[in-house]
């Protein structure tokens, strides 16, 4: 099992919690701020999927004019993670 804690950029949540599994699939995962509904929703879609699907679904989004997101900034922790 592979942990990291996040610290996004860009976004209102602040920080990702992130644990994924032997298998790479996401077994535990949590936003610091944020929207706490959307972010709810996000965890909830996101646990059990394998990491490469999260990335090709949820990378590149953007909120608003902002030029990432919090989806996006998960793509970005599962990165970190895959390089450590």
């Amino acid at each position: 099992m592979k942990k990291i804690s996040y610290i996004t950029s860009g976004t209102c949540s602040k920080l990702i919690n992130l644990e994924v599994d032997d298998d790479n699939r996401i077994s535990n995962i949590s936003f610091v701020g944020g929207c706490n509904g959307n972010l709810k929703g996000i965890c909830s879609l996101v646990k059990g999927m394998n990491i490469d699907e999260v990335k090709s679904k949820l990378n590149g989004i953007c909120c608003g004019s902002k030029t990432t997101s919090c989806p996006d900034q998960l793509c970005r922790a599962i990165e970190h993670l895959e390089r450590q």
